[in-house]
C-alpha cells in the first residue's frame, strides 16, 4: 500500500508541550485577572451603589431641612405680614380720626368768627376792647395752632403708612419668592428615581447667576422682618402721639372755649348791671324833671302871683303923688310903699331866676335822660349781641361717641394680639 506524507512545517514534540502549557498558563491569568476584575468591579458597584444611596440620603435629608428652614421663615413673614396689615388698619384709623378732629374744627372757628362779627355790632362807648374780645383773639390763635398740630399729625401717619406700605411690599415679596422656593424644594423632595420628567440636564453644574450664600438667604429675610418691626414699632409710638394730640388739642380747646365762656357770661353780668343802673337812674332822672316840671310852674304860679300886689303898691305909690302941697310928705305910709314896690321887684326878679334855674336844671336833666336813654339801648343791644353770641357757642357742645377708655384703645391697638414672631 503506497503512502503520502502531507509536505509542511513540522513542530517539535517540546513545542506542542510548551504551546499547550502557554495557553493554559495564559488562560489561568486571564481568568486571575478576570476574577480581580470581577473583584473590583463588585467592590465598585457596592460602593457607588452605597455612596449614591447615601448622597441621595444626604441630599434628601438637607432638602428636608431647607424646606423646614424656608417655611419657618414663611411662618415669620406672613405673622410679620399679618401685623404690618393690622399696623397699617390702626394707623389708617389713627389717621381718619386726625382728619375728622381736623374737619371738627370748622364748627368752631365759624363759631368764633361769627362771635367776633356778631360783637361789631356793638355801638358808641361799649365799643371796647374787653376781655371776651381778647379771649374770642386768644380761641381764634388756639383754634389755628391745634389745626396745625393736626395738619403735621396727619401728614406724618401719611408718611408712615408709606413707610410701612414699602415694608409690607418687601415682606410681601420675600414671602412670594419663598413660597415658589418653598414649592420647588417639596417638588425636589419628592421627585424619585422613578418619577417622570427626570433627565440629563445642559450643564447642570452651572452656578446661576445672582445665586447667595445661606448667610445672605437668612440675613435678607432677617433684614425684612427687623426693618417692619421698626416700622411697626415707630407707627406704634406715633398712633400714642397722636392720641397724645387728640387729648391735648381738645383740652386745650375745652379750656379756652371754657374761658370765652366765662369771659361773655362775665361781660353779660356787667352789662345787666350797668343796664340795671341805667333803668335805676333813668327812674330818678325821670322823677327828679316830674319834679322839677311842677317846681318850674309853682315857680310862674308865684312870679304871676306877684304881679297884681306890685301893681298895687305902684299904684298907691303913683296916686299918692298927687296930693295937694305940704300934705305931698314922705311920711311912713310913702316909705312902707317904697318898701314894699322893692321887695315885690325883687321877690320877682329872684323868683324869675330861680325859674331860669329850673328851666336849665330841667334842660340838663332832659339831655341827662336822652343819654342814659341812647346808652340804656347801646347797652341792650350790646348784651342781645352778647346773648346771641353765647348761644351760638351752644353748638360747640358735642357728644362724644365713644368713651375715653374706647377711645385709647381703639387709638393704641391694646386689643389686638400680641405678635409672637420668633427672631
Amino acid at each position: 500500500m503506497a503512502t503520502y506524507v502531507k509536505p509542511g512545517e513540522r513542530h517539535a514534540t517540546s513545542d506542542w508541550f510548551t504551546s499547550n502549557y502557554t495557553i493554559s498558563t495564559n488562560a489561568e491569568r486571564q481568568r486571575v485577572a478576570s476574577d480581580d476584575v470581577r473583584q473590583e468591579s463588585r467592590f465598585l458597584r457596592n460602593e457607588t451603589d452605597n455612596k449614591t444611596k447615601w448622597d441621595q440620603l444626604d441630599n434628601n435629608t438637607r432638602l428636608s431641612d431647607r424646606v423646614d428652614n424656608i417655611r419657618k421663615w414663611k411662618d415669620i413673614l406672613e405673622r410679620t405680614l399679618a401685623n404690618l396689615d393690622r399696623e397699617i388698619a390702626d394707623l389708617s384709623q389713627s389717621k381718619d380720626l386726625l382728619e375728622q378732629s381736623l374737619e371738627d374744627k370748622n364748627l368752631p372757628t365759624e363759631v368764633n368768627v361769627e362771635n367776633l362779627v356778631t360783637r361789631e355790632g356793638r355801638q358808641n362807648i361799649d365799643v371796647v376792647e374787653d376781655e371776651v374780645e381778647d379771649q374770642l383773639k386768644k380761641e381764634q390763635e388756639v383754634i389755628n395752632g391745634i389745626k396745625i398740630q393736626l395738619q403735621q399729625k396727619i401728614s406724618e401717619s401719611f408718611e408712615q403708612i408709606c413707610k410701612l406700605q414699602e415694608a409690607r411690599q418687601q415682606v410681601l415679596a420675600d414671602l412670594q419668592d419663598k413660597n415658589i422656593a418653598l414649592g420647588i424644594d417639596v417638588d425636589q423632595y419628592n421627585l424619585t428615581e422613578e418619577s417622570s420628567g427626570i433627565s440629563y440636564k445642559p450643564d447642570p453644574l452651572r452656578v446661576p447667576k445672582g445665586s447667595t450664600t445661606p448667610q445672605n438667604w437668612e440675613d435678607y429675610s432677617r433684614y425684612n422682618k427687623d426693618r417692619a418691626e421698626a416700622e411697626m414699632q415707630a407707627s406704634k409710638n406715633l398712633r400714642e402721639a397722636i392720641h397724645q394730640t387728640l387729648q391735648q388739642t381738645d383740652n386745650d380747646l375745652a379750656a379756652q372755649k371754657n374761658a370765652t365762656d366765662y369771659a361773655i357770661r362775665k361781660r353779660m353780668h356787667e352789662m345787666k348791671q350797668a343796664i340795671d343802673e341805667l333803668k335805676w337812674q333813668k327812674e330818678q332822672t325821670e322823677e327828679e324833671i316830674a319834679e322839677l316840671e311842677e317846681e318850674i310852674r309853682r315857680l310862674g304860679d308865684a312870679i304871676r302871683a306877684k304881679i297884681n300886689p306890685l301893681k298895687l303898691a305902684q299904684t298907691r305909690l303913683e296916686n299918692r303923688t298927687y296930693r295937694p302941697n305940704v300934705e305931698l310928705c314922705r311920711d311912713n305910709v310913702q316909705y312902707g310903699l317904697v318898701d314894699e314896690v322893692k321887695q315885690l321887684e325883687a321877690s320877682k326878679k329872684a323868683l324869675e331866676e330861680k325859674l331860669k334855674q329850673a328851666q336849665h336844671a330841667l334842660h340838663g336833666l332832659e339831655e341827662k335822660l336822652h343819654t342814659i336813654n341812647k346808652d340804656l339801648q347801646t347797652k341792650m343791644n350790646s348784651l342781645k349781641l352778647d346773648e346771641q353770641a353765647i348761644a351760638s357757642r351752644q353748638k360747640l357742645t358735642s357728644k362724644r361717641p365713644q368713651t375715653s377708655m374706647e377711645r385709647n384703645m381703639a387709638l393704641t391697638g391694646v386689643t389686638r394680639e400680641k405678635s409672637k414672631i420668633l427672631a
